[in-house]
């Protein structure tokens, strides 16, 4: 758990499940703390924790893991053509369409890479759909005000549960679920970006340090990261 606006480190847990918060949580009873903003990814042990435990914040998932969700999507689906393929030429075509697949469409500026990937997409309707949606998505953070993003959202979430291919229908349905979580951006645009940041400095500290095997040690190592940085800047 980290400060969103200090980066500072205010718990660490053992594991990924919602228990992992529970000694933050009794902390945060103890203090009195009143809870504002949360932003997390789209994990399902985290979102129950802040609904129980902070239901009156403004709560969003991140918007670059909301993207890495889309973009998931459509590399699920062109694996599996890959594997049923028997034209070699055609199977060799989806299977190296993989990075165009995921990168937005304006950055490719290669005539030959949008060459290729026009062509993976009409091979294959179903990756055609996905990948359309999936940039159509990002409209949903373009909008002008939360109402017009509400209802392109809605927009977007029926018209990949009709395309009744299942990844597609599945990802219909985790965003429908986390539908107020998403639109929350428009109240507060937060990211997770400083815990992702912080995550690259514990890589490289233990990188340095050759993993630790005092892990109480590596615990008061990861609350002093902050001042660590402080120092270095």
């Amino acid at each position: 758990m980290v400060d969103l606006i200090s980066g500072r480190i205010l718990h660490t847990g053992d594991g990924k499940g919602a228990d992992a918060l529970d000694e933050f949580r009794r902390h945060v009873r103890k203090e009195g703390v009143n809870i504002q903003y949360v932003a997390t990814d789209i994990s399902s042990a985290f979102a129950k924790s802040v609904r129980e435990n902070a239901s009156d914040a403004i709560y969003v998932f991140d918007h670059f893991h909301v993207i890495k969700l889309l973009n998931d999507t459509p590399d699920k689906i062109r694996r599996e053509p890959v594997s049923r393929e028997v034209d070699p030429a055609q199977r060799r075509l989806i299977k190296g369409s993989r990075f165009l697949l995921l990168a937005n469409s304006e950055d490719i500026v290669n005539h030959s890479g949008m060459s290729k990937l026009q062509l993976a997409l009409e091979v294959n309707k179903p990756l055609s759909q996905a990948y359309y949606l999936k940039e159509d998505f990002r409209e949903v953070y373009t909008c002008e005000t939360i109402d017009k993003a509400e209802e392109k959202l809605n927009e977007w979430i029926l018209m990949a549960g009709e395309t009744a291919i299942k990844p597609l229908v599945k990802l219909a349905n985790t965003i429908s679920d986390a539908k107020r979580e998403i639109l929350a951006w428009y109240h507060g645009k937060l990211s997770t970006a400083k815990v992702e940041g912080i995550n690259n400095k514990i890589k490289v500290m233990k990188r340095n340090a050759y993993e630790y095997r005092d892990d109480y040690y590596f615990t008061l190592r990861l609350f002093s990261l902050h001042d660590l940085s402080l120092i270095h800047i």
